[in-house]
């Protein structure tokens, strides 16, 4: 028996025998020729094998064989549906729960490369600086290309503490990057905030999982507690958010709206649409929101961003999203692992697609490293002029070492000095429609 698993919306985190039984067909010529083809090509089928396993140049399991087999075929038909042997099964379900060993990427395919979808907060990938679209030619030296995603992404797991060397290719530089990561547990924490300001609300989302609705709640409830009547409104920041569950996107969202559809999933056949509602309760008292998004906001994080841009419920802002508008149905195989195949697309509620083309912010801000720096064209004084003044106390043309050590210090300090130009920009939006209302009223 084969049983469904729930909807999962992200990309992938890292003898035979062939037995037709009592299959019922209808009795038109047309649908009896199919039926003959479907016949040769599994015959066909059975022929390689059988000729792989006895004269390829080395012997090959034939659970390998098998696997490869149905991988290719799944994988042949969009980058999100594979085959997932035991141990993949395995794995997703660890990684749905929050917790799991590797690098801490979001990884697709495209070009017969791996390609970042984004890095997972404070893990090492983040750390290494791994960014969203970064290719991965390369890892420890073994190119990536003729590798199928599952296989890249068991190359990229490994011992927690072991090394691991990737080439990346950046759009922008014109030679491959080196990075080496060490492994770790990555313990994902969904959900993190903080009051910017003194009265904004600050809410980062980094991926779907199952603990990421309880999580929101929380932290709505913690800035509310510490802001009081002075909250001003919320940034929801999903930027470099790879999605993940379904359920908890609309679980996110119902919690920014009253009313209206969240989201719609069309499948193969045109009864196959559901639709998912918001119920009554705005857990942010009808506060103004901004909602962060770049180019590694996929999945779960364009549904959360859609809707609450449809609704006019919050403003947009950042940069164009990846653009990842399928929904994978987990299909478990008793005893062979499992199989994610694409079952439908989904439709923010205004009905539009963004399968490949992304959320397109309101307001578009480009991710902008604002640095401050020492300011060295004023860093000379009176005491610097040939001949001035002595100061009663002692020589002020001549530093001490003490001196020299604070400068130092504060030049580091200023190059270290760098702000999240996108959420600043956020903050003041906040903040200048929180005054416009008051000056309104």
């Amino acid at each position: 028996m084969i049983k469904k698993s729930a909807y999962v919306i992200s990309g992938m985190v890292l003898g035979l025998s062939i037995g037709i039984g009592s299959i019922g067909f209808a009795q038109t010529t047309q649908e009896q020729e199919v039926s003959a083809d479907t016949y040769q090509m599994l015959n066909l089928f059975g022929n390689v094998f059988e000729r792989v396993r006895s004269e390829y140049v080395e012997p090959v399991e034939d659970q390998e064989l098998i696997e490869t087999a149905l991988n290719g075929m799944l994988t042949a038909l969009d980058p999100h549906s594979s085959y997932l042997t035991e141990d993949d099964f395995t794995s997703m379900q660890v990684q749905t729960r929050g917790e799991f060993g590797g690098l801490g990427i979001e990884v697709t395919m495209e070009n017969g490369l791996v390609k970042v979808v984004s890095p997972i907060d404070d893990t090492p990938a983040a750390r290494a600086g791994i960014e969203a679209n970064d290719l991965i030619a390369e890892i420890d030296g073994e190119q990536v290309m003729g590798l199928s995603l599952s296989d890249a992404v068991d190359k990229m797991r490994g011992k927690v503490g072991s090394k691991i060397k990737l080439t990346i290719i950046r759009e922008g530089t014109s030679e491959p990057l080196k990075v080496e990561i060490t492994r770790d547990i990555i313990k994902i924490k969904s959900v993190r905030h903080e009051v910017k300001n003194d009265n904004i609300g600050y809410v980062r989302i980094t991926t779907f999982n199952q603990q990421t609705f309880s999580g929101l709640k929380k932290a709505l409830k913690d800035i509310q507690k510490e802001t009081g009547d002075d909250l001003m409104g919320y940034v929801l920041d999903l930027r470099n958010n790879p999605g993940g569950l379904l359920d908890q996107a609309i679980s996110v969202s119902d919690a920014f709206l009253d009313k209206g559809e969240i989201v719609s999933t069309r499948g193969r056949s045109a009864d196959d649409i559901r639709r998912d509602n918001a119920t009554p309760g705005d857990l942010t008292n009808g506060l103004p929101i901004v909602v962060l998004i770049n180019g590694g906001s996929a999945s779960a994080s364009e549904i959360v961003a859609g809707a609450l841009q449809d609704h006019k419920r919050g403003i947009v802002l950042g940069t164009q999203s990846f653009g990842k508008g399928s929904v994978q149905t987990v299909i478990t195989l008793p005893g062979h692992g499992a199989m994610r195949l694409t079952t439908a697309r989904y439709y923010t509620p205004s009905g539009t697609s963004i399968q490949a083309t992304g959320i397109t912010p309101d307001i578009k801000v480009e991710r902008v490293a604002v640095v401050g720096h020492a300011d060295v064209s004023g860093r000379m004084s009176e005491a610097d002029l040939r001949g001035s003044l002595k100061n009663d106390n002692g020589d002020a043309s001549e530093k001490t070492e003490e001196d020299e050590k604070e400068d130092t210090v504060d030049v580091k300090a200023g190059e270290e000095d760098i702000v999240d130009y996108q959420l600043t920009r956020a903050v003041d939006l906040l903040q200048g429609i929180y005054l416009y209302k008051s000056a309104v009223k």
